[in-house]
This record gives structure tokens, sequence and C-alpha cells, in this order.
């Protein structure tokens, strides 16, 4: 979990603005997440209510006041906050101790042959520690479940791929966010917030570093979710 502030994230992110830059390594236009047949509209509809599961509230970032529930609905828990990135897992041309000064090594759920996952390239997202506030085990979510996340329109499935501290939540790698449009850098990107986390319960992504079968699943579970709901 990145363990700056979101005033620092604001403030980077508002001078990249300013100045018209691009994340490191990117060209042209960002690329934006169009995924399965399921609109984010239908899927923020059914999450505009939240009837909550957490004991009590997680914070956004390190310096920021709890605020942040998650809460429960048939077939998925879901919480709406920010996107800080993490580049932890296997070392890249993107993700690294050069390029990333929280760089960690690993992921707490590997890939089916035993490595790290790669965030430069997969998308997942980080849940946080098991706690008094809540334990993500308890509510059917494992490494590999499913997660359709939303930002500005746009759907992007990823896999549950880490977990991080336990009183911060939002978090996804490097690919979830630049899939969504958003600046993947770890230092400087992010988006403060209007993001929204919907992972389905008793899900799983095998192998978990297949993308097309999240896509595959995800698209699968959100219909049901609809459907149900």
């Amino acid at each position: 979990m990145r363990m700056r502030t979101q005033t620092l994230a604001v403030a980077a992110g508002a001078a990249l603005l300013a100045a018209g830059a691009l994340p490191a390594g990117a060209t042209g236009s960002p690329i934006r997440a169009r995924e399965g047949t399921v609109g984010a509209t239908d899927l923020l509809a059914e999450v505009a209510s939240c009837s909550r599961i957490s004991d009590g509230l997680y914070r956004t970032d390190e310096e920021a006041s709890p605020s942040v529930p998650v809460c429960g609905k048939e077939g998925a828990v879901f919480w709406k906050a920010d996107m800080d990135i993490t580049c932890d897992g296997q070392v890249t041309a993107r993700c690294n101790r050069d390029t990333d000064p929280w760089f960690h090594p690993g992921t707490a759920f590997p890939q089916s042959d035993g490595s790290p996952l790669n965030s430069e390239t997969l998308p997942y997202v980080v849940v946080p520690g098991p706690s008094d506030i809540w334990n993500y085990a308890d509510a059917g979510i494992k490494g590999g479940s499913v997660v359709a996340v939303i930002h500005d329109d746009q759907v992007q499935y990823a896999v549950v791929g880490d977990t991080g501290p336990r009183n911060i939540i939002g978090e996804a790698s490097y690919a979830t966010a630049e899939a969504l449009g958003i600046d993947p850098e770890p230092s400087t990107g992010g988006a403060a917030s209007g993001v929204t986390y919907i992972l389905f319960t008793n899900s799983r992504v095998s192998p978990i570093e297949s993308h097309s079968a999240a896509v595959s699943l995800g698209e699968s579970l959100a219909k049901r979710f609809l459907r149900d709901n």
C-alpha cells in the first residue's frame, strides 16, 4: 500500500496535468478500458447505496480520516475510494526500486508458477489485511477473486492480487490504472477519488495471471450481479 498522503498525490497529479505530461514511458493517449458488455452506469446504479458490512471505516491514505465503509450486496462486496498505485511484484522496466520508492518484489498471492504477480501487465487490486475493521476472507474474498474496477464510466476487470495495511483501502496495480486512463506512476499517479471497486464473492480466476480469464468470468458475474439485485 502506498504510504504517501492524499495531498501529495493530488498535488503531483495537478502538476502533471498543468504541464501536459504523460506518465513516464507512455506514448500517445492513455489506454481506455472497454471490457465486456456490462456498462459502468448499470453497475454503479446497483452500488449507489451502502449496506455496511465492515465494523469500522478505512482511511484512503495514512493521514486521511477514516471515511470508507465496506458494503455488501448479493454476490459482491464493494467500496468507493481513491486509487493509489502499486508496482509490487515482479521486477520490470516500469516497476522496480528505481521507479517506485515503495517497491516490494512480492505479492501476497503468487501466479501459478509461484512467481509474484506482474503489476506492469496484470490488472490486480490490493485488499486491506485482516483486522477488527473487516476480514476479506470472511466475506468470501480470496486471492484471484474477480473485481470490477470502475472509474470515469469505464469498467476494468481485475483480480485480488495482494494485501495491504489493515486500516487503508483503495489501491490497484500499475496495469489497472493504465487501462483506466489513470496516471500509473507510483510516485505521482493515481486518482484522488471516484474509483469504485466491486469484488465478486466466492469467485476465483485460474490461473490468477490470466487477464482474459478474469474478463470472461467478470463479465458473467457482473451480469449475474445485476440480475440478482
